[in-house]
């Protein structure tokens, strides 16, 4: 207890530091922006700042929405709770199909649908849990598997079927780049409306440019996350980023952060450096507001 009391006072701190201090990158960048992969407290395992501080934050940088995503249980009731304190701001979660929820449980997807407010938009298939994580971490574990023998799990799909009659977003979460496909496929053949490959091209999802393409062209969003901008690799990364932007198209892009982990940028922070450095490499204005604030509209279903 004394530590989560510890954290959250620091994480106060550092929003109040930060708001005293004006935006750390230019005015303006962040206006109107969604990110749609932020990491906070509560949570059991290190993060920068909780739940009502990032949104604080996020409002104060002129942001429109964020999704607030854990990898252990459902944040649709932290959404609602969130936009009581930090209203102005579009604030929805999601559930992450990892074991703590019953691994592929349709009774979790259909309760986080109805949880007070409807704020629980996201369904992210297993990320650290997923059969592709656990064996590319060579870990020894139990895990959560979306197909056999190259097709889907009945369960898999009665999920998506839920997803389609909630008007919820199916994400494709850790799963291998033949299983996120076969996952779209479905979601498409059912009916969903909203899908994206979550960060494609980072492991252990590494989906290749022409998987990239099929994905977009069966109407999923493909998710480029920023993380850190600085650091060992961070240039290689971010010009790989443009690179595969570039090929798979501004159309069909997301940018995000994936930020909330302790030692690394505050998630608006991060978010709005990701978005100076895809700039500094050549994009416009246009195809930023692409990214950042259209595309992620209209996967979370707003005007």
């Amino acid at each position: 207890m004394r530590r989560m009391i510890g954290a959250s006072v620091l994480a106060s701190a550092v929003v109040a530091i930060g708001l005293a201090q004006g935006t750390p990158t230019p005015a303006g960048t962040l206006a109107g922006t969604i990110d749609v992969h932020v990491h906070s407290y509560p949570d059991d395992r290190p993060r920068s700042i909780h739940a009502i501080d990032v949104a604080k934050l996020a409002k104060s940088r002129g942001m429109r929405a964020i999704v607030l995503k854990n990898h252990y249980e459902s944040t649709a009731g932290t959404a609602y709770l969130v936009r009581q304190v930090v209203p102005d701001l579009e604030v929805f979660g999601g559930i992450a199909l990892n074991l703590t929820v019953g691994g592929i449980n349709p009774a979790a997807v259909d309760h986080m649908a109805r949880v007070t407010g409807g704020w629980g938009r996201m369904v992210w298939m297993p990320t650290f849990d997923a059969e592709n994580q656990v064996r590319f971490s060579k870990e020894t574990r139990p895990f959560v598997s979306v197909s056999k023998g190259g097709a889907l799990l009945p369960e898999v799909k009665t999920v998506i079927g839920l997803i389609a009659k909630h008007g919820l977003v199916l994400a494709t979460g850790h799963s291998a780049p033949g299983e996120g496909l076969m996952l779209l496929r479905e979601g498409r053949q059912q009916g969903v409306r909203q899908m994206i490959v979550t960060h494609a091209i980072q492991a252990p999802v590494l989906m290749d440019v022409a998987q990239m393409k099929e994905a977009a062209s069966l109407g999923a969003f493909i998710e480029f996350v920023g993380g850190s901008p600085e650091g060992q690799g961070a240039a290689a990364r971010m010009d790989g980023i443009a690179a595969a932007i570039r090929q798979v198209g501004v159309a069909s892009s997301i940018l995000s952060s994936d930020l909330g982990q302790q030692g690394n940028p505050l998630p608006p922070d991060g978010f709005g450096a990701f978005i100076e450095a895809l700039r500094a490499r050549g994009f416009s204005d246009r195809d930023l507001d692409v990214m950042a604030k259209q595309n992620p509209a209209r996967l979370l279903g707003l005007p």
